[in-house]
Formats: C-alpha cells, sequence, structure tokens
C-alpha cells in the first residue's frame, strides 16, 4: 500500500558519456527516502561479466537486462518506490526504452543530463581504470567508441531534462 502522504515516486534518470559522473549523482540521488537504486553495471557485472568481451556482447546482454527488468520497475513505480536507474540514457534508444517505462508506470520523472568535455570525462576513466573502482574498466578506444553513439537529449523527447555541467557554454 502506498502512503498517501508522501510523495509521489520519482524516476531519475542518467545521460552522460563514460565517466561523466552519472554513477556518483546516482548515489546522491538514491540517499532520497523510499528511493531504490538500480545500476546496469552492476546487474550486467553479475550476470554477464565472464561473458561480455566487447561492446556488442554488451549491447546483448544490455537489451536482455532491460527487457527482464521493465515489469518489474514499473511494478515498484506503481507501488510508490521512487527509483533511481543507473542506466546510460545515452542513446535515442535507450531513452524510448525510459520513456515506456514512464508512461507506464504514469510516474514522475527527471533526466539528469551531464553534460561534460571529452577531456574531463578521459581523465576520469584513466583515474578511475587505475584505482579498479569500477565494474568494468574501458579503454579510451572504447571510450571512443562507444561516444560515436551518444546522442544529447532534446525537449523533444518528451522528459524533464536537468542539465549539469563543470563548463561554461
Amino acid at each position: 500500500m502506498v502512503d498517501s502522504a508522501a510523495s509521489p515516486p520519482l524516476l531519475h534518470l542518467l545521460c552522460g558519456k563514460i565517466a561523466s559522473g552519472k554513477s556518483t549523482l546516482a548515489q546522491q540521488l538514491a540517499s532520497a527516502p523510499r528511493t531504490l537504486i538500480l545500476s546496469e553495471d552492476s546487474w550486467l557485472s553479475g550476470l554477464y561479466g565472464p561473458e561480455m568481451k566487447n561492446v556488442t556482447d554488451y549491447v546483448k546482454y544490455a537489451a536482455r537486462l532491460r527487457d527482464t527488468l521493465t515489469p518489474h520497475l514499473v511494478a515498484l513505480l506503481t507501488t510508490g518506490t521512487s527509483i533511481v536507474l543507473d542506466f546510460p540514457a545515452n542513446t535515442l534508444a535507450q531513452r524510448q526504452w525510459m520513456k515506456q517505462i514512464v508512461d507506464q508506470a504514469r510516474c514522475m520523472h527527471i533526466l539528469h543530463f551531464l553534460d561534460e568535455p571529452d577531456s574531463l570525462c578521459k581523465a576520469r576513466l584513466a583515474l578511475r581504470n587505475q584505482a579498479k573502482s569500477h565494474d568494468f574498466a574501458a579503454t579510451e578506444a572504447e571510450y571512443e567508441l562507444i561516444s560515436r553513439y551518444f546522442v544529447a537529449p532534446v525537449e523533444e523527447e518528451g522528459f524533464n531534462i536537468k542539465r549539469y555541467s563543470s563548463h561554461a557554454g
């Protein structure tokens, strides 16, 4: 049963290139009451880690994970749990999937767009890889390959976008 005095559930979505700060922001957002964080990297690492050898494997297993989790995400939101979905909202297809969740759950949402320059993301990636503090260590070549598919969100997609940037302009 949902507590009628509580605020309605909120779905937090995260967009930004590798090492832009999505997971750090996700942890901060997840500190809100009745808020659950779901991390794609944690799920993929636990379920498919040894089988994920390249970007093609990531695409295959990430799609399988999204399909499996969709009804659970909708159920959690409709029963009053807020979710920080630490999955990349970096392509139109990824955001279309997220929009389906928003529409099915009829929930409030915020698409947090971390608009950081490549130079900052690459520097953070190098530090993260050196510290071995992440489930996956992307190389700079993989960063470049994956970044080619990045598409910044636009209002016409129907999201409530909150933009973050450490650089001017």
